[in-house]
């Protein structure tokens, strides 16, 4: 659980989103503390991806401020790279570098942005795979693996950095259903050792296992957040209500 006396790993204050006209998040205001494990969920189109990628900012946030480990990382002097090196990112598409083999991809960014040695990066992408059940996969190529696999060797590469925060953008909405679950399985055991995870994802039932806390988004902000039992079973806002009966 996570210790709400301490200042937040993230704070994130008034942050507004715009594309020209439209308003894709608008004055929203949240606080994620270390060992926070954050699902987001909400209809296609409410902001939730929009709102992840304003976190590291892939997406430039229009208005607000965003700190991560006490630095207003929207400020214009910041060295946004530093700070993500240590949130970790897991996109829907595996983004994997399809002309390395799985070592090379896990190896690259430790050596490159840590200075790790090619012996200490692959020692631990090793230890990383084993972990996955994937250490036989090493010298494979993207090409060669399923989507479930795929998707655990971009979490294993995030995690080849050591981050604070792990970000997951709809992790298993681009895999067959009988992947989806070593996939989670893999987000589940990160959750139990307290790794701090915002996670957007349509799989409510995964949410309601393994979530701290859970926000419903909707028209761009957050209108519902509970912990897992009441958010599920006891919803206040009729909007969520309405979403749950869908979905569930």
């Amino acid at each position: 659980m996570s210790v709400n006396t301490l200042e937040p790993l993230i704070r994130v204050e008034n942050l507004g989103k715009h594309f020209g006209d439209i308003k894709v998040l608008e004055g929203i205001n949240v606080d994620i503390y270390k060992g926070d494990v954050v699902f987001v969920v909400g209809p296609s189109g409410s902001g939730k991806s929009t709102f992840l990628r304003c976190l590291n900012r892939l997406e430039e946030p229009t208005e607000g401020h965003i700190y991560f480990e006490g630095t207003d990382i929207t400020g214009p002097k910041v060295d946004i790279d530093k700070h993500r090196q240590k949130m970790g990112m897991v996109f829907q598409q595996f983004n994997l570098f399809p002309h390395m083999d799985i070592m090379k991809n896990l190896t690259l960014a430790p050596m490159k942005l840590q200075n790790k040695s090619q012996q200490e990066a692959e020692a631990q992408a090793m230890e990383l795979l084993e972990r996955v059940g994937l250490a036989d996969r090493a010298h494979a190529y993207p090409s060669q693996l399923s989507g479930g696999q795929k998707q655990r060797i971009a979490i294993v590469r995030a995690l080849a950095m050591k981050p604070d925060v792990m970000l997951f953008d709809e992790p298993t909405s681009a895999l067959d259903p009988e992947m989806v679950g070593e996939v989670l399985n893999v987000m589940g055991e990160l959750a139990k050792e307290h790794m701090t995870m915002v996670v957007v994802t349509h799989e409510m039932g995964f949410a309601r296992e393994v979530a701290t806390r859970v926000m419903f988004m909707d028209g761009g902000n957050f209108v519902e957040e509970a912990g897992p039992e009441e958010f599920f079973g006891n919803p206040k806002n009729e909007r969520l209500k309405a979403f749950l009966s869908k979905v569930l």
